[in-house]
């Protein structure tokens, strides 16, 4: 397992399936058991804090992002408001504040552990798909006037101040080099997040639900 502590609140760790395997634990199960998946989660925590001395006391925001080898968690530390009932999360969006602590967590376990994924959340593990962030709409703007690009499928939000463009490149459209070299031009414009397009799904604000790049050359 790989752990890269950010900061005095977040830890990031990255745990191959076939170190999950090795723990004694089936691929599935971490989908389909919501008991074993958390005894991963506790498990892998255990060892962030031996090796990071990162306490898990408290509450905790938990991300997960799950990759074709592996998963990526992201794990804050969340603080209790003087009233001891509310969330005060390090994060800028007014969205995450206080939230009461069961509620948050057991939302954020049920939305990555829960196997009754809805049909948007197969079709996302089913294709490749980015999550770009854009700080200024100009960049957006200059993107869409970039060729070749139309024929992705593609959805624009807003978040925090920022807009977030996810892409899509479904198996059966895009070889491989085809990929590395669009990915190439949108990344001269915006930047990879490590958010995830289910939490911008949740909190953000859609704007675009098809075609991005077509509807801000028609409007822009």
């Amino acid at each position: 397992m790989e752990i890269e502590r950010i900061n005095d609140h977040t830890v990031k760790f990255y745990i191959s399936y076939v170190d999950i395997e090795e723990r004694g634990f089936e691929r599935d199960e971490i989908w389909y058991n919501r008991e074993r998946s958390e005894e991963l989660f506790w498990e892998m925590m255990d060892e962030v804090h031996q090796e990071e001395e990162f306490s898990v006391e408290g509450p905790l925001w938990i991300q997960v992002q799950a990759l074709d080898k592996g998963l990526e968690i992201l794990v804050t530390k969340a603080q209790l408001s003087k009233d001891g009932q509310k969330l005060e999360l390090p994060v800028s969006d007014e969205k995450f504040n206080h939230i009461p602590v069961d509620e948050r967590i057991e939302d954020l376990l049920d939305q990555h552990f829960n196997p009754n994924m809805d049909e948007s959340e197969l079709e996302y593990e089913e294709n490749l798909d980015f999550l770009l962030t854009f700080a200024d709409f100009e960049d957006l703007i200059s993107l869409s006037k970039r060729g070749g690009l139309d024929n992705i499928p593609t959805k624009l939000y807003s978040f925090d101040g920022k807009y977030y463009l996810f892409v899509e490149f479904p198996e059966e459209e895009f070889e491989e080099e085809d990929i590395d070299n669009l990915l190439s031009i949108l990344l001269e414009y915006g930047l990879e997040t490590q958010k995830t397009i289910h939490l911008i799904e949740e909190y953000g604000k859609q704007i675009m639900d098809e075609n991005v790049f077509e509807q801000i050359r028609k409007y822009f």
